[in-house]
């Protein structure tokens, strides 16, 4: 799973080095990654500016592939699911 959402990212950010949320979540979904599986940041700040970076979030068993792209640059880290059962704190799309 770890190989599949760093790929489609690192994919993704060569043409979109700061890409939207949906962006992500529709190169996530393209490799076959079900949506329900995933939770991914805004891309935009409450007053309309451009986030600095998205992050994702793949449920995959217990733990979650973590990933950011920021100014073209995709890091990639595997977590534990945290006790809600979820890969982020708070809320995401």
């Amino acid at each position: 799973m770890q190989l599949s959402v760093e790929k489609a990212l690192t994919k993704l950010s060569e043409v979109s080095p700061q890409p939207e949320s949906g962006q992500v979540q529709a190169a996530l979904t393209g490799v076959g990654i079900l949506p329900a599986m995933t939770e991914v940041s805004a891309s935009r700040t409450p007053t309309g500016l451009k986030a600095d970076g998205v992050e994702a979030g793949v449920l995959s068993g217990t733990q979650c592939v973590m990933a950011k792209i920021r100014d073209g640059q995709v890091s990639v880290a595997v977590l534990p699911v945290l006790p809600s059962g979820k890969c982020f704190v708070g809320s995401a799309r």
